[in-house]
């Protein structure tokens, strides 16, 4: 249950055994696309056209590709624990009871819902709207979400010590702008979010009228707390979201919501500061709690309840979970069999404890000592263009060096694994261990309120491709698993590995430097570092990735978002152009021979290139757009590209081509 955030068998076989590079395989590429057209379809047509998505996934890439793998290999070990009689370690025999306790499908159908009896019978009890506080603080308590969200962060002005942080939530669709859009797609979703609400109503017993009643009431609600949201374009300002005060101030912001007896409900150590997140949130939220009849609100609390545990029950609520979250929001027609599902449980709930096992079989130590190597090397390449960059001044380019100076580097697995001696794991109730894996971890974030932040924790799990930059720590971290083909191959030559794995390095560093990442200083403060001159260059170049990528369309017409998207699409062309740098100072003294017809420059671009591919179900599509940070695989590869003129260089693109943009459009920041 982590907190943080990059994104068959015989398929990953067949990817991964390349004769030259496995990256790079010839029989991707469509030919009949030039590459000064459209370099996605040239590097990866054929590959497109001959991987439709599969039935169990909404799309199909790289990326899922490489998770299928590690879903794959950590299925290995869950079955070797599970079924090991003598002998197994700690470790072994919790993952090995957890993984058999959610494949155990016999038992879990025969209990029905009789496992959230307990929870239900808390929530009946409700008589008053502090009963619904203490209600609200236990079901937190147990990873079930509603009304808003309360754990610890770092103070973002004071990085070194954990803070109590009051945030917005409660919401069942993906995003605030599915409460309210207009288009008939909107519409169409809500009332079928709507149906979905009244069926798991009525598997917990509900007549079919209780429950069509109970089910716009939680639409009535959602939407209520949905109105005082940030949408998540506004999120993107870290500032937005920060507003530190003394509780009694906090508490008499909303004078109507006794959060004391929230608080004292939790296991969170007394406290005298808060970040207030969000407080028009809290406004809307207090306006709820005092004029939404409290039977309304205990509909809304049995709603989240078995939204939060339908994965984990009988047959009939998995069923209907993936009728709205598979197929309707992703267009996914088949679920994954039991044990892909299983295994991620497994994953999201005591990962480190499945992780050691992963590390220990699949992560040489070789493959760290490599990554360290590349990235010095990019880190080296992106001081040199920070003390290059003819729009940045002198002083913020200072701090700005000082800050990539600072940059803490996590890679493979924690130096410290989590202790999970405090979790209960048998071979009984699947929801029963997944229950207490949330309880271990929400505890344990709750009681660092007012201690000092741990940096040497992780937001992901070892066997996670994956890959992110948390600002307060000001760190780059790269998951195990994502350190293996298409990303980072051992056997590759140099442009394959930096066009791969190079550029993801580049892309997180640049994380620091983006529209949200800027904001915070060498020590992870949140801290105004730029001079107002170089902020407003800062943000005139930002602003031309914003208009590029707003500027791309899928479904219908309907147009990416580029200020959503800017962070990542700022990342993506930083990363491009930093480990392109770093790659020709890797080539110094080399002989810069042709692989495959292709040389180092080409080959780097061709790597970046091939770990953008994607097949997309148009639901997900249209789900990524709505509500995603990161844009579309082709846009991530071409988008780029069409600044550089270093790509252009490689591939003699000439002027007025569809993949070299105007001159005048070209943006650079990093």
């Amino acid at each position: 249950m982590r907190k943080l955030t990059l994104a068959a068998a015989a398929a990953l076989t067949l990817l991964l055994a390349g004769t030259t590079c496995a990256a790079l395989d010839l029989k991707n590429f469509d030919l009949t696309v030039k590459p000064q057209d459209d370099f996605y379809r040239y590097a990866n047509g054929t590959w497109l056209k001959n991987n439709p998505v599969p039935a169990e996934f909404s799309s199909w890439g790289a990326f899922a590709q490489l998770r299928d793998l590690s879903v794959i290999n950590l299925h290995t070990i869950c079955e070797r624990v599970a079924a090991k009689k003598d002998g197994a370690t700690a470790i072994e025999k919790m993952v090995g009871d957890f993984y058999a306790s959610g494949m155990d499908e016999a038992a879990i159908n025969a209990a029905g819902a009789k496992p959230l009896q307990p929870e239900l019978d808390r929530i009946a009890a409700i008589k008053a709207p502090a009963d619904l506080l203490a209600a609200l603080a236990h079901l937190h308590s147990i990873g079930v979400g509603g009304g808003f969200r309360f754990g610890s962060s770092p103070d973002r002005k004071d990085s070194s010590k954990e803070i109590a942080n009051l945030a917005q939530g409660g919401l069942g669709l993906p995003e605030r702008g599915y409460y309210f859009n207009d288009d008939e797609k909107s519409q169409k979703t809500r009332q079928q979010y709507v149906a979905h609400v009244a069926k798991m109503l009525t598997l917990l017993g509900d007549s079919p009228e209780v429950a069509q009643v109970g089910a716009a009431a939680v639409m009535a609600l959602e939407t209520k707390l949905a109105l005082g949201a940030l949408p998540r374009v506004k999120l993107r300002n870290p500032y937005a979201s920060y507003h530190k005060m003394k509780l009694a101030d906090a508490l008499a912001k909303t004078p109507a919501v006794d959060f004391k007896v929230y608080f004292a409900a939790t296991v969170a150590p007394a406290f005298t500061e808060i970040n207030l997140a969000h407080p028009e949130f809290f406004k809307g939220f207090e306006a709820a709690l005092t004029t939404v009849p409290l039977a309304d609100w205990q509909t809304y609390l049995r709603w989240h309840l078995v939204r939060a545990a339908a994965p984990y029950l009988s047959e009939p609520f998995v069923k209907e979970d993936f009728a709205f979250n598979g197929k309707i929001l992703s267009g996914t027609t088949e679920m994954k069999p039991r044990w892909k599902r299983v295994v991620g449980t497994v994953d999201g709930a005591i990962g480190e404890a499945l992780g050691q096992l992963y590390v220990a079989e699949y992560f040489p130590p070789a493959s760290k000592a490599r990554m360290l190597k590349l990235v010095e090397d990019l880190r080296f390449s992106l001081r040199d263009r920070l003390s290059k960059l003819e729009w940045m001044d002198d002083a913020t380019r200072a701090k700005a060096i000082e800050k990539l100076n600072a940059f803490t580097v996590k890679i493979g697995y924690p130096d410290k694994w989590e202790d999970y001696s405090d979790v209960t794991v048998d071979r009984g109730s699947y929801l029963a261990n997944v229950l207490r894996s949330h309880t271990h971890e929400i505890a344990r974030d709750l009681r660092k309120i007012g201690g000092p932040v741990d940096r040497t924790e992780w937001g992901m799990t070892p066997p996670t491709v994956n890959a992110y930059y948390n600002p307060s720590n000001n760190e780059i971290v790269f998951p195990a698993a994502i350190l293996q083909p298409p990303f980072f191959d051992a056997k590759a030559d140099d442009a394959v590995n930096y066009g791969g794995i190079g550029v993801v390095i580049g892309h997180e560093m640049t994380h620091g430097f983006d529209d949200s990442g800027r904001r915070f200083d060498a020590q992870g403060n949140l801290n105004d570092w730029w001079t107002p001159v170089c902020s407003e260059k800062f943000n005139a170049r930002a602003a031309g990735i914003v208009k590029q990528f707003a500027a791309y369309t899928v479904l219908d017409g309907q147009h990416l978002n580029g200020e959503l998207t800017q962070g990542e699409n700022i990342a993506d062309l930083g990363g491009l152009r930093v480990a392109y740098g770093a790659l020709q100072r890797a080539l110094t003294g080399q002989a810069r021979a042709k692989i495959d017809g292709f040389t180092p420059e080409q080959r780097f671009f061709l790597s970046y290139a091939t770990i953008w591919r994607i097949n997309f179900r148009p639901e997900q599509l249209r789900l990524q757009v709505n509500t995603d940070p990161h844009s579309p695989g082709q846009f991530r590869a071409n988008g780029p590209l069409g600044n550089l003129d270093e790509f252009a260089a490689a591939f003699a693109v000439p002027e007025g081509a569809p993949m070299r943009r105007p001159a005048a459009d070209r943006v650079t920041i990093w």
